[in-house]
Parts: structure tokens; C-alpha cells; sequence
């Protein structure tokens, strides 16, 4: 793990597997989750099939830049934007997107990468179509996997998963890896593993616990707004990937994203829900290595 700035006010935290000199692959991670959420034993089999890549912890969160300085309170940030009140919404957060897209071409540019291909997980989709619409001539191929187009009408959560996501978890780490088994709710209904959601939180609090960046990215996801109409105009190779089980983002936050992008390939996968279950790694694999190759 090495950590390099990107800009004058962001250094990334970074890990990268196999041969640079092969195409190299971009994993750009979601909502307050750490680089740690694409397994190593992943990215270890993407190397392997010939792939040079690179994962990192986005800003807020893991060991890359946090925004202390400017402190967000997450109940009074959903009461503004729940009432209309945008203006104070929009105060409060101090970065967009297009910052973060902007990170992971800063990380790009510091390890010599002119161009790669792009894969982007649930808020880690949304920085990677956003990397694709504002630098397309940087991205070779762009990957939206189990993320949605910024409109509120699709890739809709069911309650159970939206209470998880924004309910309280326990500060004290036996209580945080405990209620890491409340991710089920959205994890793949036949794969789903209560003991590698564990491992994770557990992992996860040990190398770098901070709740506080949390507030910040869903602000950034929110204030962002709709990408559709840019999407329609984009000239980038898409792959669109979500799972069946998908209740976090459901799958029409898919379907639409492959709608809108022209020419775009959807790929629709049964028993996964808002994870990566091991057992469908090839899966997975096998698509990325085909639409990077």
C-alpha cells in the first residue's frame, strides 16, 4: 500500500496487482467503503488474467484525505434536503462527484496512466460514469456495477435496506463488526455470508475507523444530481452490471444506466445482490476481462 497526492488537497491511499505493463484497470470503491471492499483474492484473479490493477481508498475514508475541517451532521443534511432547502444543503458539503472523478484521474496521472479502463461499484459507479462523461478520452472502457444514474426513480432501496444503510452503528468495534450481519438485508439471498461481513468490518475498523467521512460522500452523491441527460451522449464502451437480489440500489438503477448510455451491454446477474460473493468472482472476472480486452 503506498499513498500519493493527486492534488494540492487530496492524497490517496492505493494498492495495485500484476504487470503495469498491462491494460490497467481502475476499481473505483463506493460509499464508505474502504479498498479493502474489493477483495484482494479479486483483484489477484483480475491480474492474473492479464490486467494491471488498481484500487484505493476514495477521499473521507480508509487513509486517503479526510475533510475534518469541514464537519457535516448527517440528520441535519437529510432535514435540509428533505425539505427543499438546497441552498443550506448545498453549503454544507464541500466536494461533488466531479471532485472524486477528478481523484481518481489525479491517482491516474501520478503512476503515468494516460487512459484506463474504469470499474465503479455503487457510489464508486457513479464517480466512474462521471469520470467517463467529464474525460471520456481518459477512459478506455467504463464498468457501472450496481449503481444507478442519479435519478431518484430508479435503482430505488427497499425500507429495510435504507434503515440499515442510515442507521447508527455501534462506535466500539465488537459492536461494529456485530451489526456489519445487518448487511444481509442486500447481500445475494444464496451467497450471502454473515461471517465475511464480519471479516470485512472487522478489517475495515481496524485499518482506518471514521464514521465522520460518511456524510460528506452521501452529499456528494445527492447534491450531484441526475446524470441522464450527459449519459446519453456518451461515447465511452459500457459494461452495466448489477445483481438480481440488488435491494440497496435496486436493479432499474442498472437497467437504466444501459438504457441511456448508446450501445451500452447490461449484464444482469441472478443470486447477486449488493455484494460480490465469491462464488461469482468468475462471473465477474470473465465479464471485465472481456470488455477490457
Amino acid at each position: 500500500m503506498s499513498i500519493v497526492d493527486v492534488s494540492a488537497d487530496v492524497s490517496l491511499a492505493y494498492e495495485s496487482f500484476g504487470d503495469p505493463g498491462d491494460p490497467p484497470v481502475l476499481l473505483v470503491m463506493g460509499f464508505g467503503a474502504q479498498m479493502l471492499a474489493w477483495h484482494e483474492d479479486f483483484c489477484r484473479m483480475l491480474a492474473d488474467r492479464g490486467r494491471h490493477v488498481i484500487r484505493y481508498d476514495n477521499r473521507d475514508c480508509g487513509l486517503s484525505t479526510k475533510f475534518d475541517r469541514h464537519p457535516v451532521d448527517m440528520g441535519e443534511f437529510i432535514a435540509a434536503v428533505s425539505s427543499g432547502d438546497l441552498p443550506t444543503a448545498l453549503a454544507m458539503v464541500p466536494y461533488r462527484l466531479l471532485d472524486m472523478a477528478g481523484d481518481g484521474f489525479g491517482l491516474l496521472t501520478a503512476l503515468g496512466i494516460e487512459r484506463a479502463h474504469v470499474v465503479g461499484a455503487s457510489m464508486g459507479g457513479m464517480i466512474a460514469q462521471t469520470m467517463a462523461l467529464s474525460s471520456p478520452e481518459r477512459v478506455l472502457t467504463l464498468t457501472s456495477m450496481m449503481s444507478s444514474t442519479g435519478e431518484r426513480e430508479y435503482g430505488r432501496s427497499s425500507p429495510e435496506a435504507q434503515a440499515v444503510l442510515f442507521g447508527p452503528k455501534p462506535a466500539d468495534r465488537e459492536g461494529y463488526v456485530a451489526a456489519a450481519e445487518r448487511e444481509l438485508v442486500w447481500a445475494s439471498r444464496r451467497y450471502g455470508d454473515a461471517a465475511v461481513l464480519r471479516e470485512l468490518a472487522a478489517a475495515s475498523y481496524d485499518r482506518a475507523y471514521y464514521p465522520a467521512g460518511i456524510a460528506r460522500q452521501l452529499g456528494a452523491m445527492i447534491l450531484s444530481g441526475s446524470r441522464a441527460d450527459a449519459l446519453r451522449g456518451l461515447r465511452v464502451p459500457t459494461l452495466v452490471i448489477h445483481g438480481l437480489d440488488d435491494t440497496l440500489i435496486g436493479p432499474s438503477g442498472g437497467k437504466r444506466t444501459a438504457d441511456l448510455v448508446p450501445d451500452a451491454e447490461l449484464l444482469l446477474i441472478p443470486d447477486m445482490g449488493h455484494d460480490r460473493p465469491r462464488e461469482l468472482w468468475p462471473t465477474l472476472v470473465d465479464a471485465l476481462v472481456a470488455h477490457t480486452g
